[in-house]
């Protein structure tokens, strides 16, 4: 381990009371220059054999500079800070420990209490910056979340694109408020008692404005990823490659205190070596929040149903915190919908999703017909807290043709049952921007690139992926200004019926899960109940190992879930006390038709109104 990388930034340009270290990897390089375009200056670097450098008192925070790669390419710098310009232009100098940060006393939230809200910068707010989510902050305590979860922010082409074309991962998108704006966003969060989670890429380049190959074998050929040549983890010249992703990493935590990373798509990082990306990634990690006194965790995402992911260090596996359930998504949204195209294929409804809520996967070591193998492997042993579940995300909106949100496709007794059946898992909850009050706007595919045939490749692309739809709708161009546009949220209908009452709903299922025995993320608590013929589940939850007759002196919450068009009897579990009421998404201030009652005792039956949830407690 090199001890080097946990105490600060090696790579790209770095500031000392002796001036700037410069330092680019450059292995096949004749020779490497550092143009300084302030001082129309050109600094030659020495090389150790790998990675070329200089110390220079020239290069000052603010200035913009590039490298000359064998006196003919001018090319930004791969470890930028900054891309004023845009990722065509010059990179920018940025000292990073200038910042004065006020969260001197900010102690990361226990994995267990996270409550995420997912947004993407760009169409979050009106202005679309870091500046925009901070004038929010109010508004999503007031909510009751306490973690937002930010989509891709290092450096992509133009102003528009969802962050996962970014082709510089160390830069700060500069028309989001680039890096000085990040930090003063974690500092705001930090003040108010939110945590922040950063989405990162490590598994792929953006196609415009990727110069990684000018440099160095980048990439290999041994792997391809849906989105292009894979990065060079395990052929030759990889440690370098390894270590630009690892001081990433440390860098978000370290010098800009981002709480948690959500890596995307983490079976894409292709890695055969004897130690993978990831648990070395981990290692690092755990070094840093022993040396700063920092909690930190990392979030994956991964559609493989492998546990190794998250399996801890000492038991051979890659030691992430958490991953993101798509299975439970998957399950929830055929139960909700009966939709069963594309991947939701696999998904039986009810069934599944009864099975996600006890075994987190539902393909754990059994045969998926879509892939038409063996899928996953059981999660026994895996506490609750290492799922991440979800009614709606980027993805799952953003990949249908007309990005529709479950506002658009659902009724409102549905989104309520929805959000009800996320909030009461034993797993962490996550919602994605504007889901509270039942936005009604798309969340579509946007971009703005510069060349002109990578943007007809991505028009083409589209029409090609949405081929079966074309008679009925066009699929919306993705470079289009309008199609971005159309996808920010719609603040104004926060405040419009029936989306405030929504709003307030959402509000109280989050305070319940903040104060009932739904807070803890407690598998083994978990019993289930499910009736295919009647489209309803039963759970019972306690905060540890429960039969069905509950324990005296324990609070046990049941949830009474209702997917079917009419209305479901239930008969309660026996308890020695009575079951009081805790939400009931049917009841009339919620615009439901009938409240249910607010007492009930034990193998008493109790009326589920079609589409709606009820949560009783014996507390």
């Amino acid at each position: 381990m090199h001890q080097t990388l946990i105490n600060r930034r090696t790579l790209g340009v770095t500031f000392s009371p002796e001036g700037a270290c410069v330092r680019v990897w450059a292995p096949f390089a004749q020779s490497v220059c550092l143009r300084l375009h302030q001082q129309q200056q050109t600094i030659h670097l020495q090389s150790d054999g790998t990675y070329w450098q200089t110390s220079t008192q020239q290069l000052q925070p603010g200035d913009t500079y590039t490298f000359i790669l064998n006196d003919t390419l001018d090319r930004p710098d791969p470890a930028s800070l900054s891309q004023p310009e845009g990722v065509h232009g010059p990179s920018q100098a940025i000292d990073t420990s200038e910042f004065n940060w006020t969260d001197a006393d900010w102690k990361n939230l226990p994995l267990d209490d996270y409550l995420l809200y997912e947004l993407h910068t760009g169409t979050f707010t009106p202005d679309g910056t870091f500046a925009g989510i901070e004038s929010r902050l109010d508004y999503l305590i007031e909510l009751g979340i306490n973690a937002i979860e930010i989509m891709p922010v290092a450096q992509f082409p133009g102003t528009r694109n969802w962050g996962y074309d970014g082709v510089c991962p160390y830069a700060v998108q500069n028309s989001y408020g680039g890096a000085i704006g990040l930090q003063q966003l974690v500092d705001a969060c930090h003040r108010k008692g939110l945590a922040v989670v950063l989405d990162v890429v490590y598994n792929h380049m953006g196609p415009e404005g990727n110069y990684f190959a000018d440099y160095g074998p980048y990439f290999t050929n041994r792997y391809q990823t849906p989105w292009g040549h894979a990065l060079n983890f395990d052929d030759d010249y990889s440690d370098s490659v390894r270590r630009y992703f690892i001081e990433n990493v440390l860098m978000w935590f370290r010098d800009f205190h981002i709480d948690a990373l959500r890596i995307d798509a983490a079976h894409a990082i292709h890695d055969a070596r004897e130690v993978h990306l990831l648990r070395e990634i981990k290692e690092y990690v755990d070094e840093l929040i022993r040396q700063m006194g920092r909690q930190h965790y990392l979030i994956i995402e991964s559609d493989q149903n492998e546990t190794k992911f998250i399996q801890a260090l000492a038991q051979q596996g890659y030691g992430m915190d958490a991953q993101w359930n798509d299975e439970f998504h998957h399950a929830l949204r055929v139960t909700a919908t009966g939709e069963q195209k594309g991947y939701y294929a696999d998904y039986n409804g009810v069934q599944h999703l009864a099975k996600s809520y006890k075994d987190a996967y539902v393909y754990d070591g059994t045969y998926m017909p879509r892939r038409a193998r063996i899928v996953g492997k059981s999660t026994a042993g895996h506490a609750g807290r290492q799922f991440v579940v979800f009614s709606q995300n980027h993805d799952h909106i953003g990949n249908r043709m007309l990005g529709e949100r479950p506002a658009q496709l659902v009724s409102l007794a549905m989104q309520k049952l929805m959000a009800g059946a996320v909030m009461s898992s034993p797993y962490l909850p996550m919602l994605f921007m504007g889901e509270e009050w039942g936005e009604l706007n798309p969340f579509l595919y946007f971009v703005s690139h510069t060349d002109p045939n990578l943007i007809e490749a991505v028009r083409q692309g589209r029409r090609r992926e949405f081929a079966a739809f074309q008679g009925v709708a066009e699929a919306p161009d993705a470079q289009d200004e309008r199609t971005f546009g159309k996808s920010k949220l719609n603040w104004e209908l926060r405040d419009q019926e029936p989306h405030a009452t929504l709003f307030r709903y959402y509000q109280t299922l989050l305070a319940l899960r903040k104060q009932s025995s739904l807070r803890h993320p407690d598998r083994e608590s978990v019993a289930v109940v499910v009736d295919e013929t009647k489209q309803t589940i039963m759970l019972l939850r306690q905060h540890k190992q429960v039969d069905w007759v509950a324990t005296s002196g324990m609070e046990t919450v049941v949830c009474l879930l209702n997917f079917s068009k009419e209305s479901q009897s239930f008969t309660m579990p026996v308890c020695d006390r009575p079951w009081q009421k805790l939400l009931d998404s049917a009841d009339p201030k919620w615009h439901g038709l009938v409240a249910a009652p607010e007492n009930l005792n034990g193998c008493d039956s109790v009326v589920v109104q079609a589409e709606s949830i009820l949560i009783y407690t014996n507390k």
